[in-house]
């Protein structure tokens, strides 16, 4: 059984526009609304055919293919497998931000398309959250407040190893049982607001035998911006993973 797959990625970015990391929830709800009837992926919101119905609004549980980030200061969408497609077709209608009623005009705007390896790594490989990693729930916050040190340590670990199986799993892939996932956390507890709620979060950077894609996200908040990871990139070691890439910038003519 293949332990890594090659998975289509669009990220798209918008580099004359400043925000901060807290807005990436504003960048969600704005291309929500604007795509609202074009995918659920864009909103993890299922409908059904009879809006005025009260349960006819779902929710979308599954990994989100489309997420909403603000890296280094800059709006940034980034969509894996049907996500990536999904993004490519709405590239061209994006002609304006609208961030807390403030009608911001894209003067210029990047996309970029590749096809990424996510899997198993034959070594460790050093990795940076760049954005904030929520990695606990209300169940299992109590249970973290109350460990050791050695305690929660044990528990990030294990919450972060199901993370990245359930993220697999998303794409195709499944572990054996001769497959051995290794992990080092190297982590700083941080408070962040999520859904107007005092949370705990963390920053930091890990180890792990596994690739993922820069810009992939982990554990709660993901398609709001949270969790966003990015590969370490030391002088003497440059990143090979990524295979047909395609890059484009796009500025309208005056």
């Amino acid at each position: 059984m293949a332990t890594q797959t090659l998975i289509p990625q669009t990220t798209i970015t918008f580099p004359e526009i400043t925000l901060h990391t807290r807005d990436a929830h504003k960048l969600r709800g704005y291309f929500g609304e604007l795509f609202r009837n074009y995918s659920p992926l864009l909103h993890n919101h299922l409908q059904a055919d009879n809006e005025s119905a009260t349960e006819a609004i779902r929710f979308r549980y599954a990994y989100p293919l489309v997420q909403y980030k603000v890296l280094r200061h800059m709006p940034t969408l980034v969509g894996f497998g049907e996500g990536a497609e999904l993004l490519t077709q709405l590239f061209l209608q994006v002609s304006t931000l609208s961030i807390d009623g403030k009608h911001i005009p894209v003067h210029t705007k990047h996309i970029r398309c590749e096809q990424v390896p996510i899997g198993m790594a034959d070594e460790l490989v050093d990795y940076q959250f760049v954005t904030l990693w929520m990695a606990l729930n209300q169940a299992n916050y109590s249970d973290y407040r109350r460990y050791s040190e050695a305690d929660r340590t044990a528990q990030l670990k294990r919450v972060f190893t199901s993370q990245i199986l359930a993220t697999f799993r998303t794409f195709g892939l499944w572990l054996t049982h001769h497959d051995r996932l290794m992990v080092h956390l190297s982590l700083d507890e941080r408070a962040t607001q999520f859904k107007n709620q005092r949370m705990i979060a963390f920053s930091g950077r890990f180890l792990a035998n596994v690739v993922l894609p820069n810009g992939l996200g982990l554990g709660k908040g993901v398609s709001r911006g949270f969790g966003s990871v990015e590969r370490c990139v030391h002088s003497d070691q440059p990143n090979q993973l990524v295979t047909r890439m395609h890059d484009t910038s796009w500025q309208p003519f005056s």
